[in-house]
């Protein structure tokens, strides 16, 4: 669990009953890279069908900022950040990519899916 997850705010979803997916992208994101302290940056791309709760948009965007001096791999980050909105949210299904920018002439991008048991 982040320390950055307290961050996260919610709001009742008005059609729980109806199957639907947001996809919110965040084409800003930085973070630092924990072996050599150069920032990273990267396009994060949230997809979830909702179940009970949604995202309020405006703490997501702090709470995304708030890895901006954290050092954390991409994997890391990635795998952080679904686990931090899926215990938040508990929606039906989540995939979180994240697609950082070139570095060294390579590039990566890392996706995690969530598919609730419920």
């Amino acid at each position: 669990m982040s320390d950055f997850r307290g961050l996260l705010e919610t709001f009742d979803n008005q059609y729980p009953e109806r199957d639907y997916k947001i996809e919110i992208v965040a084409p800003e994101f930085t973070s630092v890279c924990p072996k050599t302290g150069q920032p990273d940056y990267g396009t994060i791309t949230l997809t979830y069908t909702p179940r009970g709760k949604c995202i309020e948009l405006k703490s997501y965007k702090f709470y995304l900022q708030s890895y901006r001096n954290e050092g954390i791999f991409y994997e890391n980050v990635t795998n952080t950040i679904i686990d931090d909105l899926v215990a938040v949210v508990q929606p039906q299904w989540m995939k979180v990519e994240a697609a950082f920018s070139a570095r060294g002439g390579i590039t990566e991008t890392v996706t995690v899916q969530h598919t609730s048991m419920m």
